[in-house]
Order: structure tokens, then sequence, then C-alpha cells
């Protein structure tokens, strides 16, 4: 408790302003609850990796150098930060930066050479041989905090540089205070993913946190939580990140013990609208209760599935020679449709992320059906008809934690096509647990990290997306199961899980703009042609073994 309020203490020291109202970065975030006792295990959250002769270890403490106090998000600066108590014998590869909109909540990755080298010729970290100053804010006419100097190490022959360093002072550092790391524990692969700072009159700089291009459960690219910058008339200034060459993914992974304290520590709670119809089911309910398999060709002779969809055919891809639908009868059909989530199971796949360095929690859930869509337009909520329905309904969230501490770093809310990451410190968490909350939107299911409105268009015109809390909620480390190892037999189904019906736009867009006032026609027209083409076919979907994220990144 002690070390705790000593680092609060330390944080607030780190901001002297004359403003009254505190910037969001003066508070430092940490999750709701202590972390747990992990169960016994190999790597997982033992506070140290080796990527193969170069240990790495997470630093999340910090001296401010320099804060900017206008430009980037919300238009409140940015601040600059070197790590502070570095384990002995840890060297620090860059410096850290956040906008301040935020609390202090990321890290940096310091590095120790562990090879045996004796002669120090072929060791995975050196110190440059010089330094290159980037960037000043001597010049810079916004409102800052002290002044800064970005300098870009200099690396011997076969190193790398993978960050800044940043100071408060023109005079050049000493070439001890960093390192640069070997070529082969590199990879160059960087793209924005997002901006930290930049402003009109930042002196031609744009300051942002990288990611790699190449992610998935075979990418080798370990983020190191430095910035990135990008600096008018100076090239070559990408950054490569770290590179895990030890091959020990599953040493570095939690095991099933270990995942069954993850589950229970991080998992969601997920909050339906309340005027919900359509629920989510359990798979097994499904087939139960009547879904049907068809055959291309022989469409009059459905058959019943089993409850594990052990008689569901296996390869072929998505080639729509068969598909899944609903009972035939109308009173089975709509009772199917409503879901049940007294039987909703989530469905859990556990993989490895850049490197091993992080695991990724991907969480599914089965519905029977989605719903029809609404619209805003202006004053006037429109339902859309048959726009937006289709039989079965995948969808999902993904914790992503920490493999060097097991901290929940950040959720990723699926929604329809696309998705968000968001960080811990912008989650809602379920009261003073480390569980966050997910919002399931009004019938198309969609993911969000806040109730409320989210409108799929331009301005007043759109696609509603309402969320909000309600009764209706579903405790997923209550009902859920691992679908790794032991696979139930409908994960391979390769075809789709609902029918693909094909009807005429204009039908269906005539049959709204019937109701409309006549100045909201056109509105209405020109939103609506701008929806991707499947929002006017009911198809159903894949299923999450055959999605590009389950071997990849979100």
């Amino acid at each position: 408790m002690g070390n705790q309020m000593n680092l609060y203490s330390k944080i607030s020291n780190l901001f002297k302003k004359k403003s009254k109202k505190p910037l969001p970065i003066e508070t430092l975030f940490t999750l709701p609850s202590p972390l747990p006792s992990w169960p016994a295990g190999e790597g997982f959250a033992s506070g140290v990796i080796d990527l193969g002769g170069l240990e790495i270890r997470q630093v999340s403490e910090f001296d401010k150098i320099w804060a900017a106090l206008e430009g980037g998000p919300a238009n409140l600066g940015a601040t600059f930060f070197e790590p502070s108590s570095i384990p002995e014998g840890f060297s620090m590869l860059g410096c850290y930066s956040q906008p301040n909109n935020k609390p202090l909540s990321g890290y940096v990755l310091v590095g120790k050479d562990v090879t045996t080298n004796d002669n120090n010729n072929n060791a995975t970290l050196k110190p440059p041989t010089d330094y290159t100053l980037v960037w000043s804010s001597e010049s810079l006419k916004i409102k800052q905090d002290g002044a800064a100097y970005i300098w870009l190490p200099t690396p011997p022959d076969g190193y790398n540089p993978v960050g800044y360093l940043v100071t408060g002072s023109p005079e050049k550092p000493p070439v001890d205070k960093i390192r640069c790391v070997r070529s082969d524990f590199t990879e160059y692969s960087g793209e924005i993913e997002a901006v930290i700072w930049g402003d009109v009159n930042a002196n031609g700089i744009s300051v942002s946190r990288s990611r790699s291009r190449n992610r998935g459960i075979q990418g080798t690219a370990v983020p190191t939580g430095i910035f990135s910058a990008q600096i008018t008339n100076r090239a070559n200034l990408d950054l490569p990140f770290l590179k895990n060459n030890g091959n020990a993914n599953q040493d570095l992974m939690p095991n099933e013990d270990q995942i069954n304290v993850l589950v229970q520590a991080y998992s969601p709670l997920i909050y339906f609208h309340p005027d919900e119809q359509y629920f989510p089911s359990s798979v097994e309910w499904f087939f139960e209760n009547g879904a049907l398999l068809y055959k291309k060709g022989e469409e009059s002779k459905p058959v019943n599935i089993s409850p594990t969809g052990s008689n569901l055919p296996e390869g072929g891809g998505n080639d729509d020679e068969y598909w899944i639908d609903l009972p035939i009868d109308n009173a089975s059909k709509e009772r199917v449709k409503k879901g049940d989530l007294a039987s909703a199971c989530a469905y859990l796949h556990v993989k490895p992320m850049f490197g091993g360095t992080f695991t990724d929690i991907a969480i599914w859930l089965f519905y029977p059906f989605n719903g029809p869509a609404r619209a805003k337009i202006e004053f006037l909520n429109i339902s859309l008809g048959r726009i937006g329905e289709h039989v079965g309904d995948w969808e999902h969230v993904t914790l992503r934690i920490s493999n060097l501490s097991g901290e929940l770093k950040s959720v990723y809310f699926g929604q329809h096509s696309n998705g968000v990451w968001v960080e811990a410190s912008d989650l809602e968490f379920e009261n003073g647990s480390n569980r966050p909350r997910a919002f399931s939107s009004l019938h198309g299911h969609a993911s969000y990290p806040k109730e409320g409105l989210v409108l799929q268009g331009n301005g007043n015109v759109g696609i509603r997306n309402d969320s909000a809390k309600s009764k209706f909620s579903m405790d997923v480390g209550a009902r859920c199961v691992v679908v790794d190892g032991v696979e139930p037999p409908w994960l391979n189904y390769a075809r789709k899980w609902g029918p693909k019906i094909s009807y005429n736009r204009e039908d269906e867009i005539r049959k709204v703009k019937k109701v409309l006032p006549g100045k909201l026609k056109s509105v209405f027209d020109k939103i609506v042609r701008s929806l991707p083409n499947e929002v006017f076919g009911e198809e159903g979907p894949i299923g999450p073994k055959w999605k590009n994220s389950w071997i990849g990144d979100e």
C-alpha cells in the first residue's frame, strides 16, 4: 500500500501548473481492483520475457520531461516522459508520450542483454555512437510547460534505435543514456494506430502510437510502448519494433488454470437494450429447437442438425453449397428468432499476439436472428422494414492482456463488419471490479463501451445503433466455454449460418420514403445509398473460425 501511495504522490508532483483545473493526465489510472493471484505456470505474468537473448520488462513509472498544452486530442496537448525506476541491469530503449486528455496509463519496455558472448561484439544491446537533434520546441508558438528536444540515437553498425530520447535541454545527452538493439531483434512493419499530438503550430511534427502491419498469431513484432514521430523534411525516421526470436509463444501464454482466473477477473457484463427482441442463445439450443441444414439442389429436403453439429459438413469453404436456416413452421420460426438468453453461452478463443507478449481472449456470442434496422432522419425515427434482417448473427468482444503483467490493457468491441479498440482507462467497469461493461445495440447486436446512440451516417441522418443498460444482461464469466483444443464440431462448419436472400433495394427504399415529409425524402435517399450493399440483402454470416480475426488481429 505504501508503494502505491508513493507512486500516486510521485505522479502528482510531476505536474505543477497554475491552472486550477487539473488535466486528466495528472491522474494515474489503475484497474479498479488488485490483480488476482495467478496459478502456477510457465512464463505468464512473470514480469520478464526473454526474446531469445534480449530480456524485456515493462516500466510504467515516469519522470515528466515536457508538456505541450495545446493541440492533439481535445486540444489539450500531450506530455513526454522518460521511464524511471528501471530495474537493475536493464536499459532505456526510448521515451513515452500520451495525450493529456486521458489518465496516465501507459508503459514502455526496457531491455537487458542476456547473451553469453564474453567480448560484447554480438551483444543484443549497445549504446549509440552519437545523437541527431530532429526536433525542438524552442520556437513553438503554443502554450507549453518547459522546452523539449527530441534526439534520434545514431546506432553502431548492425544495430537500430527503437525509440527517441527526449530532453529538456539543448545539450546533447550522454550516449550511455539509451540503448540500440541488434538489427535481427528488430522488425520494420509499422503503421499509425492513434495520434498522440500534432498541431498546425507544432513545427512540422506529428506524434503517434504505431502498430505492426504483420499482426496475428504468427506475428513476431513486439510493441515497445514508445512513441513514433513524423517530422517534416526529415526522411527515414521510421523506427522498428522489437522482434521475438525466442520461438516460445506457448511458454508465455497462460495455461488452462490461468485462463480460468483471467476469465473470472476480466470477463465482461453484456447489457441488452430494454426493447431488445432478439437475444443470444447457445448453439446447442438453436440446433435442438429446429434449425435446419439445407443443401444446394436439394432445397426441399432440409435435415435437422444434431446438438453438437456433428452432421454439419466440414471443408469446402464458404461455397454456398450448404446453409443453415430457421424452422419451417411459423410458430417455431418466430420462437427461435427470439433466442434464449437463459441458455446463451460465450465461446472463447485464446490466442497469442505481438510475438507472444500479449494474450487475446475473443468472446463470441451467437444470436439466431439479427433484427431490422432503424433510421434517424432529423426528428423522425423509422423502421427500415427488411433492411438489416438476417438469420444467424455472430458478434464478439476481445480482451487484450499483457503476458508480462497479466493486466487487462484494452478491449475490442465488434461493430458489424468493423469495430474499435478501447484502452482500459476509457472502459466502464462493473461495480468496482476489473470486469468491463459492454452494451449490445438494439436488433443489430454491435458492441459498444458506453450506452447511448451511435449514428451510422452523417449529421442527424443515419442508421441507429441504440444501446442501454436494462434488466437483460449476460455474465460472460458464468456461462462460457473455451473452444480451443477440443473443438465442438459446429466450429469447423465453414458455410453460412443463414440463407442468402436478395430483394429489390428500390422497393425497400420506396416503402420508407412514402412516410417521410417531402424535404426529408432526398436527405434519406442520399444517406441510404451510401450504405454498403450487404445491408440490402439477407445473408447469414460465416462462423468465428473462418473470420480473418481468428488467426489475425481485429
